[in-house]
């Protein structure tokens, strides 16, 4: 399993736009407005297949459930070349989310345009955005991974967004993602 920790791109930047299909919803084009919430956004980049992935899922569902009715927009992406990752295609992201009851959008970027202007690397990568959809976080879910003794609570990502919900600065102590590379179609 190799590991790739995320770009940590510099705070501050704005959620660039997207419009992608959703699989789970007959492909209904989705943008970054209609998945924003009253107080900000959450962009995750996921797959179906990362191991890293599915060590933290069961609590990236509970976080979303948990957070979007405080007015959080949250919304996952896959961005895997699915040419060469058949797990993740679009039919399969239906699946998981019908399986798994995901309580936020599941969106697919085929041009990986959308992860390169995020500067995404891996799966997981996550960006949590205010009302002006400026990044206020960046980085990863909690200290967890597959192998070691910490337990999967989301208290990195969740500590932020309770600072974000709350009116207060988000603490710019951030530690990058670690996860499976985003598997890119070659050139």
């Amino acid at each position: 399993m190799a590991l790739t920790p995320s770009t940590m791109p510099p705070l501050g930047f704005i959620a660039p736009d997207f419009q992608l299909p959703e699989p789970a919803a007959d492909s209904l084009l989705r943008s970054r407005d209609d998945c924003c919430g009253e107080h900000g956004l959450l962009v995750m980049f996921i797959c179906n297949h990362c191991p890293f992935v599915l060590h933290i899922e069961d609590e990236l569902l509970t976080f979303g459930r948990d957070y979007a009715p405080h007015g959080l927009g949250i919304v996952a992406i896959n961005a895997n070349d699915v040419e060469n990752y058949p797990d993740d295609a679009p039919e399969r992201m239906a699946e998981r989310c019908h399986e798994r009851g995901y309580p936020f959008p599941y969106l697919y970027d085929e041009s990986q345009q959308v992860a390169r202007a995020y500067q995404a690397t891996c799966t997981p990568d996550l960006f949590l955005c205010n009302s002006d959809l400026r990044c206020v976080y960046r980085g990863r879910f909690d200290a967890s991974r597959p192998g070691n003794d910490e337990a999967v609570s989301g208290a990195d990502l969740r500590a932020a967004t309770d600072q974000l919900l709350a009116g207060k600065a988000v603490s710019t102590t951030q530690l990058p993602s670690i996860g499976c590379n985003i598997k890119w179609k070659a050139a």
